[in-house]
């Protein structure tokens, strides 16, 4: 019951707020999901009906209310080549392999791998995303008449400063109404939404690819499939964190994982592309009030209202209204902050954040740039972690035991500083190697330790291991050569 209430709650708590916020939403999207058609190389309505398809889907089945998921660029430069080599039908059976892959992720609870994704990677992927959609408007602030930017320049006025009035309606959508009013007013001729592409005059129809059902198939659209779901997966999942982090509220990751598959699915049985969490369109819902599912629905729910009944209005908006609210947008998600953090920050974080900044950039891919950022993250916390180990090494008053107290965790990034520790040329007749405040973590670790003894043995030098704890006796057990040499040693003996 409490969970059903919840979920009630996710719905009908914030009605005029999700309402509001979901027309300004929806708005936004058109552009956006135009552009990413073009990108794919497919016609603007399946990527229109995508969005639509996806926005409703997952305001019902998602774990992360107010999240706003539709067509976008990180799933659409992935298309292009399928469509130019196999056609449109390949690409709507491989988006329908997409949302299998990504349900059977959820199912998994793939969605746990957030917590391995630094605060430094987060930041770095919501600043390049910040810099990413700026650049997305400037074919939109090139070769257009002088009138447009001062459009977007009393759009943004208006975006800032309306909300010091009254914060009852949200101000991007009041900066639509005022310029695409005073466009109409005074005769302004600049580009409109209709100029963006050729619009969908019927509803989607229901329908499976038409492509053969074969192994061949299954070849052609795998390798873009998991390619696709990992993609929309990861920028989805980071997109719901900075969702959690705005509205200081708790998501289900593995049910987002779910509910973005169902939302693939469905926008390619009516003819749509796959796409995935919108991190921009997320922050617009967010800022202008919408914290439900009500929001998200509402979005894909009045984009289709837009496409069909409202399609006059609709293409008279002035494009220069929808770039004001892309820039907000742009200047809102960027982390001012983490500029002046740069010098606060330690090194190593500062260089994670602007690693995964740099190499978003360079390759215009999201994935790529969060990727490096965590590789990087890990392979600083390896050196940090190594560098927590310490080797001790006292001598008996008879000089005939030499003690080795080791402290720390032993892995691939300290075994060799623990074989660097070992004096093997000492004219010692015993060495007690004492690892009761280390842990051995790996089979580097092991494979270390073996290494010491074998090499001590070698020398006529008899070894002790003490303080094994109980994990890395396990480990010991499995992957060491050392105790199983001397046990044959002893059995020989025996003989």
């Amino acid at each position: 019951m409490n969970r059903i209430a919840a979920y009630r709650r996710e719905w009908f708590s914030n009605i005029r707020g999700d309402i509001l916020s979901g027309i300004v939403v929806a708005l936004a999207l058109i552009p956006e999901a135009v552009g990413f058609s073009v990108i794919a190389g497919v016609d603007p309505k399946i990527g229109l009906f995508a969005s639509v398809a996806i926005a409703c889907v997952t305001a019902i089945t998602g774990g992360r209310p107010a999240m706003i998921s539709a067509a976008t660029a990180a799933t659409a430069v992935l298309m292009g080549p399928l469509v130019r080599d196999h056609g449109i039908q390949y690409l709507f059976a491989a988006t329908i392999l997409m949302g299998l892959i990504q349900i059977v992720a959820g199912m998994v609870k793939l969605g746990r791998v957030m917590r391995f994704v630094s605060r430094s990677v987060m930041t770095g992927f919501v600043n390049s995303l910040a810099i990413l959609i700026f650049i997305a408007q400037i074919p939109q602030l090139t070769n257009v008449p002088q009138i447009t930017y001062l459009l977007i320049a009393i759009a943004l006025a208006v975006i800032y400063l309306f909300p010091r009035i009254t914060k009852a309606i949200p101000s991007p959508l009041v900066a639509i109404v005022v310029v695409t009013a005073g466009c109409l007013m005074f005769g302004v001729h600049v580009p409109t939404v209709a100029d963006l592409g050729e619009m969908p005059t019927s509803l989607p129809v229901f329908g499976l690819p038409m492509v053969p059902f074969t192994f061949e198939t299954l070849q052609i659209i795998f390798p873009y499939s998991l390619a696709l779901a990992a993609v929309g997966l990861l920028e989805s999942l980071l997109t719901a964190q900075i969702v959690d982090e705005m509205t200081d509220t708790r998501s289900s990751k593995s049910q987002e994982c779910v509910g973005q598959g169902t939302g693939n699915i469905v926008s390619a049985l009516f003819g749509g592309m796959g796409g995935c969490a919108m991190i921009g369109q997320s922050v617009i819902n967010v800022t202008s009030g919408g914290r439900g599912r009500l929001s998200t629905f509402v979005a894909g729910a009045f984009l289709l209202v837009l496409l069909l009944v409202l399609d006059d209005i609709l293409r008279i908006v002035p494009v220069a209204a929808l770039v004001a609210i892309m820039i907000m947008v742009s200047v809102g998600t960027f982390s001012w902050k983490s500029i002046l953090d740069l010098r606060r920050n330690p090194p190593t974080s500062s260089i994670v954040m602007l690693a995964t900044v740099g190499t978003v950039l360079a390759t215009r891919d999201l994935s790529i740039g969060v990727i490096v950022g965590v590789l990087l993250s890990g392979v600083f916390f390896a050196g940090k972690v190594a560098r927590m180990f310490n080797v001790r090494g006292t001598l008996s008053e008879d000089g005939s035991l030499r003690t080795y107290g080791i402290e720390g965790q032993v892995f691939f990034a300290s075994a060799e500083s623990l074989l660097a520790a070992f004096d093997f040329t000492e004219p010692v007749a015993r060495v007690a190697i004492d690892v009761t405040k280390a842990h051995l973590w790996d089979i580097s670790a092991v494979g270390a330790l073996d290494k010491a003894v074998l090499k001590f043995r070698s020398r006529g030098i008899e070894v002790e291991v003490r303080g094994v704890n109980e994990a890395s006796a396990s480990m010991i057990d499995r992957f060491a050569l050392h105790d199983k040499e001397h046990a044959s040693l002893a059995a020989s003996s025996a003989h």
